[in-house]
Formats: C-alpha cells, sequence, structure tokens
C-alpha cells in the first residue's frame, strides 16, 4: 500500500509542523492540524498561502500529542498490508513526520517520489480541484500525478 504524505510548515529555517496530510493508493485520507505551532514563526508565502486554508476540516485540529497518536492510529490500520510505502515529494516532510511519531513508523518504508511525479498532471489536478499548498490537497495531488498509475 503506497501513502501519499504531505505537510505544510511556518518556515524552511525554524521549521514547525502546521498540517499533514495523507492518502493511500484506495483513498483512505489522513489529516491534521497542529495547533501549537508558534504562527509568529511563519514566512510570508505561509502566511499568505498556507494559513487562511486552516480549518476547513472540522474536528481535524489536534496538539502535537493528540495528532501524534491520531495518526499512529490511522497507520495501524494498514498493519496487514504485506508492503507498507510512505510517498514524499520533499525530504523535509519526512523529517517533519519521524520529527512528530519520535521516529520513522515502524514497519514502513519511505521513498520520495519527486522524480516520479508527472507535473502536468498535478498541474490537471489542481486546476480541477484547488488546495494548493493544503496539506491533504497537496497528498491528494501527488497521487494524481505519480508516473505508472
Amino acid at each position: 500500500m503506497r501513502i501519499f504524505v504531505d505537510c505544510e510548515f511556518t518556515d524552511f529555517l525554524e521549521c514547525e509542523l502546521i498540517s499533514i496530510g495523507f492518502v493511500a493508493d484506495d483513498g483512505r485520507v489522513f489529516y491534521g492540524e497542529c495547533s501549537e505551532y508558534d504562527p509568529a514563526s511563519c514566512n510570508e508565502f505561509v502566511r499568505a498561502a498556507v494559513l487562511p486554508q486552516l480549518g476547513q476540516h472540522p474536528g481535524c485540529v489536534f496538539t502535537r500529542e493528540t495528532l501524534r497518536a491520531a495518526l499512529v492510529a490511522w497507520l495501524d490500520q494498514f498493519d496487514s498490508e504485506s508492503e507498507r510505502l510512505l510517498c514524499f515529494d520533499y525530504g523535509g516532510d519526512w523529517d517533519l513526520l519521524c520529527e512528530l511519531l519520535d521516529g520513522p513508523p515502524p514497519g514502513w518504508d519511505a521513498v520520495n517520489v519527486a522524480g516520479l511525479l508527472d507535473q502536468r498532471r498535478c498541474e490537471d489536478y489542481y486546476r480541477a480541484n484547488g488546495g494548493r499548498h493544503h496539506a491533504i490537497a497537496d497528498a491528494r495531488a501527488k497521487r494524481y500525478a505519480i508516473v505508472g498509475t
């Protein structure tokens, strides 16, 4: 089972997790916003493009600890899968995920799929669905744009 991951964060230098999205090959989704980031550490781009999109999914705002627990529980549903692969296109997303979970999720492999994404299909996804720079929309766009699917 491939699961596509995307994170939104405050800044490249003072990097704090704002939101995280996961979309599985079979369409199952997890999305969470962290309530414990410092808005003052957000760069101008994040203030303009990311923050206005928060709050669209009621019930998806968590403290860091409850976000971690909810994500672990969600990932556990895939325990019976023979292959479990977390797909990301930016190494910082993997780093933020591992920081949230206090290490790599056990039993999961990770792969950077940046070179496998069809950018034209990615743009087609955003034209049809919007949501660029929202973690769940970006994860869905990756799933849609992956070459060979």
